[in-house]
C-alpha cells in the first residue's frame, strides 16, 4: 500500500505540473505591452494546401519591444503569411516589404489591458479547477485504498499530503497570474 500511496502522490504532482505548463503556454498567448513571438502562436499559414503553424514556415524575431519581424523561408509565402495574420484577427496590421513582414505592435488602451487581465484570470481559474480535479482523483484513489484495509491515520496523512501539494500548485498559479497581470498593466 505504501507503493500505491507514493505512486498516487507522484502521479498527482506530475498531473499538476502539466496543468502549470499548459497555463504558462496559454498565458504567453495573451498580449502584454511588448512584442513577443508567442503573440503569433495559433496563426496557421496555408502552406501548399496544408495549414501549418507560422513558426514552421519562417523565422519570427522581435528586434525591439514594438516590432515583430517574420522572415519566411520561401518568398512565395509572404502573401499567405500576411493573409493568415489578418484572418487570425489579432488586431495587427502586417506590412509586407517584399523581403519580410513587419508587425508594429500598437500600444494597448486601458480598456484593452483590463480585458487581457480578465482573460488571464480566466485562464488561471481554469487551471485551479484542473488542479482541484487532480486532487479529487487522488482523494478518491485514497478512499478506495481505505476500503481495501488502509488505516484511518494513513488515509488522513495521505489526504493531508495531497492537500499540501494542491496548495503549493495553487500558489504557483497565483504567482504566474500576478506576474502576467503586472506585465499586462505595465505601460
Amino acid at each position: 500500500m505504501e507503493e500505491d500511496i507514493q505512486l498516487c502522490l507522484e502521479d498527482s504532482k506530475e498531473s499538476m505540473e502539466k496543468v502549470i505548463q499548459h497555463m504558462v503556454h496559454e498565458l504567453a498567448k495573451i498580449r502584454a505591452g511588448k512584442a513577443s513571438p508567442d503573440m503569433l502562436n495559433g496563426v496557421e499559414v496555408d502552406y501548399y494546401g496544408t495549414n501549418t503553424p507560422l513558426n514552421q514556415v519562417g523565422n519570427i524575431n522581435t528586434p525591439d519591444a514594438k516590432n515583430i519581424i517574420i522572415q519566411p523561408w520561401e518568398k512565395d509565402l509572404l502573401k499567405p503569411i500576411e493573409q493568415a495574420i489578418l484572418e487570425a484577427n489579432l488586431g495587427f496590421n502586417p506590412q509586407n516589404n517584399g523581403e519580410s513582414i513587419r508587425i508594429t505592435i500598437p500600444p494597448l488602451t486601458e480598456e484593452r489591458r483590463r480585458e487581457y487581465a480578465k482573460t488571464a484570470k480566466a485562464v488561471a481559474e481554469n487551471s485551479k479547477v484542473s488542479i482541484r480535479n487532480v486532487r479529487k482523483d487522488a482523494n478518491d484513489f485514497i478512499k478506495n485504498l481505505k476500503n481495501d484495509g488502509m488505516s484511518e491515520d494513513l488515509v488522513k496523512n495521505t489526504e493531508d499530503k495531497v492537500q499540501d501539494i494542491t496548495n503549493a500548485y495553487i500558489s504557483k498559479i497565483d504567482a504566474q497570474l500576478s506576474s502576467k497581470e503586472e506585465d499586462i498593466m505595465t505601460i
